[in-house]
């Protein structure tokens, strides 16, 4: 909403939400979230045409287009549990739209939600208001830690509604607003349908690549092949291209594995049982990922971490955010806290009450599940501080800081052999292993070269 606001100073833009917390930090210098860009285009629009507020109905009211961009998280009891996308929120909101509004409107969804969506939305809207409502898809394309230049230069934008003479205006309305700045060649419009699916389609094809390319790895440090060099090799092909090749700990966030259980129980749900086991590989390998590197870890320490101080270099799903849902660390962190190693955390951006939401919300890891979790997770305020003792380092996040980490004073604090897990690939591995590390990475020769072997 901000990006709009900034490209469109004539249209008025307001942000609301029940939340006066969360209203009062988009208010302040201190944003409730983290994406480098966000705070100056905020900044720059706030004030002007970019408004924050608490009162919904009157935003309701005088607004001409209301986006519903709310959450709906994979649900966890009930009717397609641990799959399905609970579209509470979104309802609520189109109840609320048709509770307040005295003027025909243009609704549009921004949320990711299951096709078919927009069909419940409409249905709720036409039954409580004597009102005409159009309901749009627009699902966004951005990827967190890029998301102010995606949305300023997106490869393209989505617009998906009803194939009707009304539907068609609406669509061309919504057209007119992202017209200001996108390029008309970069703007698809399609049936509502097409849009919905579209959204959980792309995910799930990111998703796979990261997965495939990831399956690979084990087959690498079984071979003493280089997964960085076939990702190379192959990304080459202009037929595969060389986006989502970069091999790692496994994919989070709050859109892929969401996304795929989605379009897994969708499928479910319409008789489509290959189609949907072929999807669900893609989640069974990430979780395999995750386990095998946790795994790595403790056969690598003589098959024991049990009271050994380890230091875990990044939380956040991936640099540049502060979002912890769904991070690989929060897996490979348990794995490694069922092992009794003793943790210390640091991530330039996650706080350790984030941190031990993200426990309770995605794995049910708390101080009543496991006893003791408070003792056995410290949160250190550098990554010096974390290394000191330990006996090994985990490296889970890309954060550019740690490729300038001062490897040799690291070695120098650690405990004896000191070992390094770099679960992102980023470290200078043939430096590390001279200076003394014993270093494991990932789908990587155990040697620093394999020429003329």
């Amino acid at each position: 909403m901000a990006v709009i606001a900034a490209n469109c100073p004539r249209i008025k833009v307001t942000v609301v939400d029940l939340s006066e917390k969360q209203i009062a930090a988009w208010n302040s210098g201190n944003l409730p979230i983290y994406e480098p860009g966000l705070q100056e285009v905020v900044e720059s629009v706030r004030g002007k045409n970019l408004f924050f507020s608490t009162n919904i109905n009157a935003t309701i009211l005088e607004s001409d287009i209301i986006f519903i961009s709310v959450n709906t998280p994979t649900k966890i009891s009930g009717i397609g549990a641990g799959r399905a996308a609970n579209i509470k929120n979104c309802e609520l909101c189109a109840r609320k739209i048709a509770e307040v509004a005295t003027s025909d409107k243009i609704v549009v969804e921004k949320s990711t939600v299951p096709v078919r969506t927009a069909d419940a939305v409409k249905r709720v809207l036409a039954s409580a208001s004597k009102y005409t409502f159009q309901v749009l898809s627009n699902p966004e394309f951005l990827a967190e830690g890029t998301a102010i230049d995606d949305l300023q230069n997106p490869s393209r934008v989505l617009i998906g509604g009803e194939q009707t003479d009304l539907g068609k205006a609406a669509i061309a309305t919504l057209v007119s607003v992202y017209a200001h700045w996108v390029p008309a060649d970069k703007i698809i419009t399609t049936n509502l349908w097409s849009s919905e699916l579209s959204k959980l389609v792309a995910n799930a094809y990111l998703a796979q690549r990261v997965s495939s390319i990831n399956s690979i790895t084990a087959l690498c440090e079984q071979t003493d092949a280089d997964i960085d060099e076939i990702s190379r090799a192959i990304g080459s092909d202009p037929r595969i291209g060389n986006k989502f090749l970069k091999a790692s700990v496994g994919y989070g966030g709050s859109c892929f594995q969401k996304d795929i259980l989605n379009l897994v129980y969708i499928c479910d749900t319409f008789g489509l049982k290959e189609v949907s086991e072929y999807w669900h590989q893609v989640v069974l390998m990430n979780d395999h990922q995750k386990h095998r590197f946790a795994n790595k870890i403790v056969r690598t320490m003589f098959n024991t971490i049990t009271g050994k101080k380890l230091a875990i270099l990044g939380f956040a799903f991936k640099k540049d955010t502060g979002d912890t849902r769904e991070s690989a660390a929060a897996y490979v962190m348990k794995d490694l806290l069922e092992e009794s190693a003793r943790l210390s955390v640091y991530d330039p951006q996650v706080t350790r009450e984030q941190m031990f939401m993200e426990f309770d919300y995605t794995l049910g890891v708390n101080n009543t599940s496991m006893p003791g979790l408070d003792h056995m997770i410290e949160t250190a305020p550098t990554a010096m501080d974390s290394v000191k003792g330990a006996h090994a380092i985990a490296l889970l996040t890309e954060w550019d800081e740690f490729k300038t980490l001062d490897f040799r004073a690291v070695y120098a604090a650690m405990s004896k052999p000191a070992f390094i897990f770099d679960g992102r690939n980023i470290l200078p591995h043939d430096e590390l292993r001279e200076i003394g590390f014993e270093v494991y990475a990932i789908g990587k020769p155990m040697t620093s070269s394999m020429i003329g072997k």
